[in-house]
């Protein structure tokens, strides 16, 4: 779906040429039936594309097989996170228990959450092993790529890290006989031996694990959503929400959703490990008060130590508060707020000064305890930095507010790590989504250059829009816009990724 340019304010840069893609949730609603959370709606994929000061816009929908088939059967046909599927009168009681030893049956593959370049191609993901390459010019669904049967990965985070030779790395909780394992999985991009540049279907084939650590609890592996990468370590944090085998398995009998075998373990700390890229083992492990996350924002080595920046939330309450019921009916409810309460923290494990592990008066090994610093007095969420500085030391990274409370919370946030300051964007009414930035040609600092923000607004008059913001990184400014009318409704997005096509 195309749509024509009505507004456009100040100047977009004659340089920035490329396409702003984006992933989130869509159409809500599939007949009369309604999804339950907004992690469950369909994939709506969005495109800002920029040309010699222009831009111009298109969504459309990823035609995943569950969106077919809940289109054809006008239900939904599917459980997703947190909605149920409505029954289906011709399947009996022996197919939901073959279901139970067949994972890849009726399972969604609706990847709404994020977009990567894997080789020369981009892919939509969700955290279930799925990937879906789409065109990033017409946004065409082409191919789906379900890695369950080929790797046994069960699950696998929404963020992989894209090194700077192309290679693909992520982390995916993997069942053994011992019990699950988190695994780093890699997808090369060179032949080590001859310098070959491997093709994306080539980077699939060769898909391997390269390092391994067991999970705390053998019927309760952690939910990860995304994961850490330095020089020399895999960092995975293993916070005490975990999802129940037994109820996984009892839930996915009755057909309900992923979000009732989820348990959280408040009285447990949360687990910092370190894995050694070079052989795969596990360095050391820290603990520090339990936290919930979804977004690391950045980690990198300095001075013995590993640091490693943190969107942390006291407790899982926040996936509550993406219900459509919860947002529908937020200013109803007095502790929404407080329920939504991030802040981004810092935790700097010392490497290289104390031993790997303890042993408490009870002769239990235990882990050396951190504590972290608040790095702004801000909620922030959906976290992005200049990626040339991915797994190094950075000063600046950009957010959007998480702070339903404040007196405008849809803001964009810069953030100083150096100075542990902040500053704000925002506009009345107005909901940026994830911001992205993108370097200037002739960048010398960090902050040389733009962010990209896609905008959506509040209030019924102004539910078929679409809109980006661009701002001026350095001085945290707006030195331009534009907005789209569109044929329908266009909920805010998730996550996206800045692709140099046009």
């Amino acid at each position: 779906m195309y749509n024509n340019l009505i507004l456009g304010t100040g100047g977009i840069p004659g340089w920035l040429t490329g396409s702003l893609l984006r992933n989130g949730p869509g159409s809500t609603k599939v007949g009369n039936h309604e999804f339950k959370h907004i992690f469950d709606s369909s994939a709506l994929l969005h495109r800002f594309a920029f040309n010699n000061g222009t831009v111009s816009y298109q969504c459309r929908f990823l035609e995943s097989n569950t969106y077919k088939q809940n289109k054809a059967a006008q239900r939904i046909v599917i459980s997703e996170f947190g909605t149920r599927a409505c029954p289906d009168p011709c399947k009996t009681i022996f197919h939901r228990i073959s279901n139970v030893f067949n994972w890849g049956e009726d399972q969604s593959d609706n990847a709404m959450i994020s977009i990567y370049p894997i080789g020369d191609e981009y892919y939509t993901l969700t955290e279930y092993p799925i990937m879906t390459r789409i065109d990033p010019v017409t946004l065409e669904t082409l191919q789906t790529m379900d890695l369950t049967h080929q790797t046994g990965i069960v699950h696998h985070t929404a963020h992989p890290h894209v090194a700077a030779d192309g290679a693909v790395f992520n982390l995916a909780t993997v069942p053994k006989l011992d019990g699950p394992h988190y695994c780093v999985v890699n997808f090369p991009r060179f032949d080590p031996d001859t310098g070959h540049q491997f093709t994306t279907d080539e980077m699939f084939d060769r898909i391997r694990v390269v390092a391994s650590i067991k999970c705390r609890w053998p019927l309760h592996p952690g939910y990860m959503h995304s994961f850490g990468v330095t020089d020399r370590y895999f960092i995975i944090v293993e916070q005490p929400l975990s999802v129940s085998l037994s109820a996984a398995v009892v839930n996915r009998f009755k057909g309900n959703p992923l979000s009732n075998s989820l348990k959280w373990f408040q009285d447990c700390p949360t687990l910092i490990h370190l894995i050694s890229r070079s052989d795969g083992q596990t360095v050391k492990t820290f603990k520090s008060d339990a936290f919930f996350y979804l977004h690391i924002i950045n980690q990198f080595e300095e001075d013995g130590c590993v640091v490693i920046d943190i969107c942390c939330y006291r407790d899982p309450s926040m996936i509550d508060c993406m219900y459509i019921e919860a947002l529908q009916n937020l200013n109803k409810n007095p502790d929404y707020a407080s329920m939504f309460r991030s802040r981004p923290l810092r935790f700097v494990l010392p490497v290289d000064s104390i031993p790997t592990s303890v042993v408490d008066d009870d002769g239990k090994t235990d882990y050396p305890h951190v504590n972290p610093e608040t790095l702004c007095n801000l909620g922030c969420e959906t976290p992005r930095i200049n990626d040339c500085n991915i797994g190094n030391k950075y000063r600046f990274f950009y957010a959007i507010s998480s702070d339903v409370d404040a007196e405008n919370p849809g803001m964009l946030i810069k953030v100083d790590t150096y100075k542990k300051t902040c500053t704000t964007w925002s506009e009345r009414n107005v909901y940026p989504s994830e911001p992205i930035f993108v370097p200037s040609p002739d960048a010398k600092d960090e902050d040389d250059g733009v962010v990209l923000s896609s905008i959506v607004w509040g209030g019924t008059e102004c539910t078929n829009r679409a809109g980006v913001v661009v701002l001026d990184a350095k001085t945290w400014t707006e030195i331009g816009r534009a907005t789209f009318v569109t044929q329908s409704p266009v909920p805010k997005c998730l996550h996206g990724w800045y692709a140099r096509v046009v």
